[in-house]
C-alpha cells in the first residue's frame, strides 16, 4: 500500500468515525424531542447543523493538508448543508465566508460576509473577514481601483476598531492604512493609541517612526525611537534609529545605533552592511574597513564588500592593495557588468595616474549600457550621469577640455535635472581651462532655458560678476529673492548665500558678511548653519581677519568635524600664517586622507611641509598637486619657493614664470594684486641672482 493510499484510508476512517459520533448525537437529541410532552415550535436543526459543520471542518483540513481542491469543494457543500439546518447561525455564515476567502473564491467571500453584516452590523468576525479581503485585493490593484479598495479597507477597520477598541493590532493596521491614504494625523493618532494600549509595543513605535520618516521628518522619528531607554531597545529599534540618523546625514550617531543593533544580533548581515556604510560615510575608514573585511571573510562570494574594501584602501592611499582587492572581487563573482566595480576600478586608475585605462574603463561601461534610441529609465540616467561626470573629471585632469565638455553634453542630453548638472559641469570645465568667455556663454544658454529657476539664474549672475559686469550680476541675483535683501523671507536663505559668494567674487566683503548674517538668521538645521559658517570663514580669511575666521572655522568643525574642506582651509590658513604648524599639518593630512586626489588639498599639504622646513615631502605633494591642477598659479608659486630654498634657482624661476602666466589668465577675483606683486618681485630677484651667478661663473672660467 502506498503512502498516498494510506493517507486516503486514514482520511476515510476519520470521516466514518466522525459520522458515527455525529449520527449518535442526532439520535439522542431526536429521542429527547420525542419524549417531550409539548410539541416544540419549529426550531433550527442544530444537530444536523453540528454534523455538517464537523464534516466541513474535516474536509477543509484535508484540503489544506493534502492540497485537494475536491475536498475544498466538499467543505463548501457541507457548510451550505449546515446553514440549511441552521440558517441564522452567525458562526456558520462566517465560517463559510472565511472558507471562501481561504480557497480564493473572493467574490463569494465578500458576498457572504456582506450578507452577514446586513443581518448583524456588529458582527466582528464578518467585518474582520471583509477587512482581510479588501487588504488582499488592495495589493493586486493600481490606480483608481486601488484607491477605492483602500477606502473600503479603511471603512472596515474603522468599524473593527469600534467593535474591538482594545485590539492593538487593529489600531496598528488602521494607522498603516491611514498612512497609505496620506492622512498623517489619523495615522499618528492610531499608532499613539496602540502605544497607550500596550506601552511595550515595538510595532507601535516602529510604525510611528516610519510615518515620520515618510513625512520627511526624520528628527521626529528619532525622538519617538529615542524615547525607549537605550537598555530596552531591541535590534529592530536600534536599526530604525540608525536609518533615521542616516537620513539626517548624522553618520556618527547612525553608526552608533547600528553598532548597538549589531551587538545584540551579531550575525545579521543587513545590520553589518548598514554599520559599515555609516562608518564609511562618517569617514571612519579603519573601522569601516574592519567591518567590510569581516563581511567578506564570512561570505567569500560577497563581492560588494570586497569592492568597498578596495574603495577604502584607495582612499587611504594604498593603491596596490586596492587593485589587488578589486581582482579578488572579480574572482568572488563581480563581473565586468558590475557598475560599482567598474566605477571603483576607473577611480583607482585615475588615482594611479593611469588616465588612459581610467578613460577606457568608463567608456566601456557607457558603451555597453547605451541604448540606440537614447531612452533610459531614471536609474539608468543616474548611473550614466555618474560615469559621464567621472569621465569628464579625468579628461579635465588631462587638460582635454573639449573631451570633458563633450562628456557633459552627453549628460545634458539625458534631460530633466541632468540638463542643469551637465551645464554646470561644462561651466566648471571652461573655468578650469581659463576659458572665461565660453563659461559665460554656457551659463547664458542655461539661463535662457530656465528663466524661472533661481539656482540657474544665480549661476549666470556669478559668471557675470567674474566677467566684470557687477551691476547686471547684482540685479539678477537680487531678483531671485522672494523678499528683499533688507527683509528676506525664510525661503531666501540659499539665495542669500549665493549673493554672498557673488559679493566675495566682487571683493565686497562687508556686503558678503551682511548677506551671510541674514542667511544665518534664517538657518534652521545644522547643515544650513555649517554652510554659512564656512562661507563666513572664507570671507574673513580672504580679508586676513584671521582670528575671526578661525572662530568660524571652529564653529563649522563643531558641526562636521570630518569635513575635508574645512580641515584643509583652516589648516592652510594656519600654515600660511606660520602659526601652530603641527596642528595645521595634522588637519591638512586628515583632509588629504579624506580626498587624496584633491589638488588644492595636496597643495596645502606641500605648503605646510614647506613651512615646517620639510622640503622633500613638500616638493612631492606640490608635484602631485600640479598634476591635478596645472593652471593654479598659487601651486606653481609654492613649488618655486621649495626650489629656491633647496638651491635650484633656475627651476624656481621656471615655476614663478608659470605662476605669472597663470595669474595673467586668471579672473580678477582669483588673482589678488598683492599675491601677484609678491610673485613678480620674487621672479625679478631670482632672475637678477641667476644673472649674477652666471656672470660669476663666466669670470671664473
Amino acid at each position: 500500500m502506498t503512502l498516498r493510499h494510506a493517507a486516503t484510508l486514514r482520511s476515510t476512517r476519520t470521516l466514518l468515525a466522525a459520522s458515527a459520533i455525529l449520527l449518535a448525537a442526532n439520535a439522542v437529541l431526536a429521542q429527547v424531542d420525542t419524549k417531550s410532552k409539548t410539541p416544540p415550535a419549529p426550531v433550527p436543526d442544530r444537530a444536523a447543523a453540528y454534523y455538517h459543520d464537523g464534516l466541513a471542518h474535516l474536509y477543509e483540513e484535508m484540503a489544506v493538508n493534502n492540497g485537494r481542491p475536491d475536498y475544498a469543494a466538499q467543505a463548501v457543500e457541507e457548510y451550505k448543508l449546515a446553514l440549511n439546518a441552521d440558517p441564522t447561525s452567525k458562526y456558520l455564515q462566517n465560517g463559510l465566508a472565511d472558507l471562501y476567502f481561504k480557497i480564493g473564491r473572493i467574490r463569494e467571500a465578500v458576498t457572504a460576509a456582506q450578507d452577514q453584516v446586513k443581518k448583524d452590523p456588529n458582527d466582528l468576525a464578518a467585518h474582520t473577514l471583509l477587512g482581510k479581503v479588501y487588504l488582499r485585493s488592495l495589493n493586486d490593484m493600481q490606480g483608481p481601483q486601488a484607491n477605492e479598495m483602500l477606502q473600503l479597507a479603511i471603512g472596515e477597520y474603522e468599524t473593527i476598531a469600534k467593535l474591538n477598541p482594545k485590539d492593538v493590532d487593529t489600531h496598528l493596521l488602521l494607522g498603516q492604512l491611514y498612512g497609505i491614504n496620506h492622512d498623517t494625523a489619523k495615522a499618528e493618532a492610531q499608532f499613539k493609541l496602540a502605544q497607550t494600549l500596550d506601552t511595550n509595543s515595538e510595532d507601535a513605535v516602529l510604525n510611528m517612526a516610519r510615518l515620520y520618516t515618510e513625512q520627511g521628518e526624520p528628527q521626529q522619528a528619532i525622538d519617538a525611537l529615542s524615547a525607549i531607554p537605550a537598555d530596552d531597545r531591541s535590534p529592530r529599534i536600534n536599526f530604525a534609529l540608525g536609518t533615521s540618523y542616516d537620513q539626517l546625514k548624522n553618520y556618527k550617531k547612525a553608526a552608533a545605533a547600528y553598532a548597538a543593533a549589531n551587538d545584540d544580533e551579531p550575525d545579521n548581515p543587513d545590520t553589518q552592511h548598514a554599520l559599515a556604510a555609516a562608518l564609511l560615510n562618517d569617514n571612519q575608514l579603519p573601522e569601516a574597513l574592519s567591518v567590510y573585511q569581516d563581511l567578506a571573510k564570512a561570505d567569500p562570494n560577497d563581492a560588494a564588500s570586497l569592492i568597498k574594501v578596495s574603495e577604502i584602501e584607495r582612499r587611504q592611499g594604498h593603491y596596490d592593495e586596492a587593485l589587488a582587492t578589486l581582482n579578488k572581487a572579480k574572482a568572488a563573482g563581480a563581473s565586468g557588468n558590475d557598475l560599482e566595480l567598474s566605477f571603483q576600478e576607473a577611480v583607482l586608475y585615475d588615482a594611479l595616474g593611469k588616465y588612459d585605462q581610467a578613460v577606457s574603463t568608463l567608456q566601456d561601461v557607457l558603451h555597453q549600457t547605451a541604448h540606440l534610441d537614447g531612452k533610459y529609465s531614471d536609474p539608468e540616467k543616474s548611473n550614466r550621469a555618474i560615469f559621464l561626470d567621472r569621465l569628464a573629471i579625468v579628461y579635465n585632469e588631462e587638460n582635454k577640455t573639449a573631451d570633458a565638455v563633450a562628456a557633459y553634453k552627453q549628460m545634458i542630453d539625458l534631460g530633466g535635472d541632468f540638463i542643469t548638472r551637465g551645464y554646470q559641469g561644462e561651466i566648471d570645465t571652461y573655468r578650469t581651462a581659463h576659458q572665461w568667455k565660453d563659461a559665460l556663454n554656457a551659463a547664458a544658454d542655461l539661463a535662457k532655458q530656465f528663466p524661472k529657476d533661481p539656482r540657474v539664474q544665480l549661476t549666470y549672475a556669478m559668471q557675470l560678476a567674474d566677467a566684470g559686469d557687477a551691476e547686471q550680476a547684482t540685479k539678477i541675483a537680487g531678483a531671485q529673492l522672494s523678499g528683499t535683501l533688507a527683509a528676506p523671507k525664510p525661503e531666501d536663505r540659499e539665495t542669500l548665500t549665493n549673493i554672498a559668494i557673488i559679493d566675495l567674487r566682487l571683493r565686497r566683503s562687508a556686503d558678503a558678511l551682511t548677506a551671510l548674517n541674514k542667511a544665518d538668521a534664517l538657518s534652521t538645521t545644522p547643515d544650513q548653519h555649517f554652510s554659512v559658517d564656512l562661507l563666513k570663514a572664507t570671507v574673513l580669511d580672504h580679508d586676513k581677519s584671521y582670528a575671526l575666521a578661525e572662530a568660524e572655522y571652529q564653529k563649522a568643525l563643531a558641526i562636521d568635524p570630518n569635513n575635508a574642506t574645512v580641515l584643509n582651509d583652516y589648516g592652510y590658513m594656519l600654515a600660511d600664517e606660520g602659526v601652530r604648524l603641527p596642528e595645521a599639518l595634522s588637519m591638512i593630512q586628515k583632509a588629504v586622507q579624506l580626498d587624496p586626489q584633491n589638488g588644492s588639498f595636496l597643495d596645502s599639504l606641500g605648503w605646510a611641509y614647506y613651512k615646517l622646513g620639510q622640503y622633500g615631502p613638500a616638493e612631492e605633494n606640490l608635484h602631485q598637486a600640479i598634476d591635478r591642477q596645472p593652471t593654479d598659479a598659487s601651486i606653481h608659486d609654492h613649488l618655486g619657493e621649495v626650489y629656491e630654498k633647496t638651491g635650484r634657482l633656475k627651476l624656481a624661476v621656471d615655476q614663478w614664470e608659470r605662476s605669472m602666466t597663470e595669474f595673467a589668465h586668471s579672473l580678477p577675483a582669483d588673482a589678488d594684486p598683492a599675491d601677484v606683486a609678491k610673485v613678480k618681485q620674487k621672479l625679478e630677484q631670482a632672475r637678477v641672482k641667476l644673472a649674477r651667478n652666471s656672470a660669476s661663473t663666466n669670470k671664473k672660467s
